[in-house]
């Protein structure tokens, strides 16, 4: 019988052939994998440190593009790469619904969560308030010391400021904002003006805009707007002086507090606030007055009232004659006596009180 010579096996030779494939391949996932891990750390995994603090504000302005968005994130130490941002934007498809707006990026926040924060327009609104009766020089204090604006300014004229909360930008100019609350000033006076009563004895806006600034400073109780501003309308219609102790204040301190009550040799020195010697309204407004001071002023109610007096609570006590005035006064009288405290805006009673032919 004729021997028949073994084959070799092919699959030995085939072993050989799929050792380098497979290691080729092994390596192009190993390869992928680590790529896919690198891109989802990068995407996912937690950002980079805020610098100097646990947050960082950006302002992506109206306009901007995605490279310049993603260029000043990696450069406020947002983001780490500017192409890993752009793809990730791309790849979304909302590449061209970046909102514009100030933004606060916690310290390690992803890049996909910096992504999404954008996307969905999630905006911080910084606010900065100027209050009712401050003057000019204390918006001016205010502004100076709000985080985040920029710049110098000057010091606007008394009264030409609404007071109100504004919004702004971080990185916005100090001027900016004034501007703002200069423009609003002007249109509320506008729009009041056009709406104001018949007879008044205020021929201009200026001289609304200065009664309103005294009527500002005489009371903080917004119900009593009204009742004080009939007051001094009532005055100025029968030729009586104002006396109204925030004008002698404005004259002595250009409208900063004193700290205290004021002097006899003060209500007697002459200034052009000095609404206690003078005839008629000052010679300009003593501080920014509200859109509530105003609207009293250009629409007073109907009263006989000429004066009034620290009630004690805060408020005050309003009469029509000077007889029913000094009783009010007596009254007065006794809760100081009785350990009452006169604040700074009621210590006008002291000097209001005196018999003279006008006064609160």
């Amino acid at each position: 019988m004729t021997k028949r010579k073994a084959r070799p096996a092919p699959r030995r030779k085939s072993k050989r052939l799929m050792a380098p494939v497979a290691g080729l391949l092994s390596g192009i996932v190993l390869l992928l994998l680590a790529a896919g891990l690198f891109v989802y750390a990068n995407t996912y995994g937690p950002g980079p440190s805020a610098k100097g603090g646990e947050v960082t504000w950006v302002v992506v302005e109206r306009g901007q593009g995605l490279n310049a968005i993603a260029k000043k994130l990696k450069a406020a130490g947002v983001i780490r790469s500017v192409s890993a941002f752009r793809l990730a934007a791309k790849f979304d498809g909302r590449d061209k619904s970046l909102r514009a707006g100030t933004y606060e990026f916690p310290s390690r926040l992803s890049m996909m969560g910096v992504l999404d924060q954008i996307l969905e327009g999630r905006v911080v609104q910084h606010f900065v308030t100027i209050p009712e009766g401050r003057t000019s020089a204390m918006a001016v204090r205010i502004l100076m010391a709000t985080t985040g604006l920029k710049g110098d300014i000057d010091v606007p004229p008394e009264g030409s400021i609404l007071p109100e909360t504004y919004q702004y930008e971080i990185g916005e100019t100090r001027q900016a904002v004034l501007d703002r609350m200069l423009a609003a000033g002007r249109e509320t006076l506008d729009e009041l003006w056009e709406t104001r009563a018949q007879n008044l004895p205020i021929k201009t806006k200026e001289e609304a805009l200065i009664l309103a600034s005294v009527v500002e400073k005489e009371t903080g109780i917004a119900s009593e707007r009204p009742k004080v501003a009939a007051v001094f309308v009532n005055r100025l219609r029968t030729g009586m002086r104002l006396q109204s102790d925030p004008t002698v204040v404005y004259g002595v301190s250009k409208g900063e507090p004193l700290g205290r009550g004021l002097k006899r040799s003060e209500l007697d020195t002459p200034t052009p606030w000095n609404t206690y010697l003078i005839d008629g309204l000052p010679v300009t407004p003593i501080a920014n007055p509200g859109k509530a001071a105003l609207e009293a002023v250009l629409n007073p109610p109907e009263t006989k009232d000429v004066y009034f007096v620290a009630d004690g609570t805060g408020g005050h006590v309003f009469a029509e004659t000077y007889e029913q005035h000094l009783l009010n006064v007596a009254k007065w009288r006794v809760i100081e006596a009785d350990g009452g405290k006169i604040k700074a805006d009621a210590a006008q009673t002291v000097a209001k009180d005196a018999p003279k032919e006008s006064g609160q």
